[in-house]
């Protein structure tokens, strides 16, 4: 299950009591973020072992340039990042968002 995260106490929250999670920037506006979203919202579904958060850009502008900045990693959107013990340890965007890159940014990384 997806859950949204919109400020920068939620991440920190997150940061503190996740060992690891995914994170998604989602665009609201976006066709490519659409398909990205629908992905990633199969691939939590079906693997509730790694927790899914996700932000819609437009609605959290600030947390997204702060995601940027604190994972030094060019916002693009969409973006899936995995993130493990506070570092973001892999990444995708667009058409690279898929429940297969999921599965295997796990794999490969955990």
């Amino acid at each position: 299950m997806l859950k949204k995260i919109d400020s920068s106490s939620q991440l920190e929250d997150l940061l503190k009591k996740e060992d690891k999670f995914f994170l998604l920037k989602h665009s609201l506006t976006c066709p490519i973020s659409h398909a990205a979203y629908q992905e990633y919202e199969k691939y939590a579904t079906e693997n509730e072992g790694v927790p899914a958060y996700y932000l819609a850009v437009q609605e959290a502008r600030p947390l997204s340039n702060e995601i940027a900045e604190k994972f030094e990693i060019k916002h693009e959107s969409p973006q899936a990042i995995l993130i493990k013990n506070g570092d973001a340890i892999w990444n995708a965007s667009h058409w690279k968002i898929t429940n297969r890159s999921l599965a295997n940014a796990i794999s490969e990384n955990l």
